[in-house]
């Protein structure tokens, strides 16, 4: 099922001539689009509330940058994640406008037309600024999939008191984000702290017995507190999805929305 948004972003391309009536016939038949080298959903913002996401990773610049003009010809948001450094500057240099963030890794270049006022609140935590990368991937996320969100940084357990004295800021929070390695125990600790959903986000910082974020993986898992729901290591993206969902639907719920 095509959305209203998509059908008035081909008919406007067909208005401007830069579409023709057979494409346009064809693209609304559909529902995706065929690349050769992927083939879009472009009824998941229809199904799902959000566009489909591009991985940049394992991809050239030349197929990323077919993606995002094909999701912006759809009249879609074009958000991709996991950018290299290379894949980042062709970006920059074929779509100026959009916006990037380096130390996320990220690409957003918003649909046209007013967006909706943000819903909900994430709390995204980071155990040490050496998780900032992924804890940023996530606010990102968070951020375009439409909350507001707070970012606390290098509050780990080594010293416990920094994370208690937050707990002002947590309490805000209709979902909490925790990023941690090494040992990944702070998710524990807030999920004591806060009556919200917490996600807690391993990630590949630590020393070699930490085995590339297994360790904390396990360590989240096995999370005494109850509350604590777990994505995969260095998953910044999924951890953001996630939490914004959570985040949306309490809003809703208060607001009556």
């Amino acid at each position: 099922m095509v959305n209203e948004q998509t059908v008035r972003a081909v008919l406007e391309a067909v208005r401007q001539g830069t579409l023709t009536v057979e494409a346009a016939i064809q693209r609304l038949a559909s529902g995706v689009a065929e690349l050769g080298y992927a083939t879009l959903d472009l009824d998941r913002q229809h199904r799902c509330g959000f566009p489909e996401v591009i991985l940049a990773q394992g991809k050239t610049k030349e197929w990323v940058e077919g993606a995002v003009r094909r999701l912006r010809e759809a009249g879609q948001d074009c958000f991709v994640t996991r950018l290299s450094e290379e894949q980042a500057d062709h970006l920059a240099a074929c779509f100026p406008e959009a916006e990037q963030d380096r130390l996320a890794r990220t690409f957003w270049w918003p649909a046209p037309g007013e967006r909706p006022a943000p819903r909900g609140r994430v709390c995204v935590v980071t155990a040490g600024t050496g998780d900032l990368p992924v804890a940023q991937e996530a606010v990102v996320t968070a951020r375009v999939m439409g909350t507001h969100v707070d970012l606390i940084v290098d509050v780990g357990v080594a010293g416990i008191h920094r994370i208690l004295r937050q707990r002002d800021r947590l309490a805000q929070a209709d979902a909490v984000i925790v990023v941690a390695g090494m040992d990944g125990a702070l998710p524990s600790v807030v999920g004591g702290l806060v009556p919200c959903p917490v996600i807690a986000c391993p990630t590949s910082i630590g020393y070699g017995a930490s085995f590339g974020g297994l360790a904390a993986l396990l360590t989240m898992l096995n999370s005494c507190a109850a509350g604590v729901a777990v994505v995969n290591i260095d998953a910044g993206f999924k951890a953001g999805d996630i939490a914004a969902r959570i985040a949306r639907r309490a809003a809703s719920t208060t607001t009556g929305l």
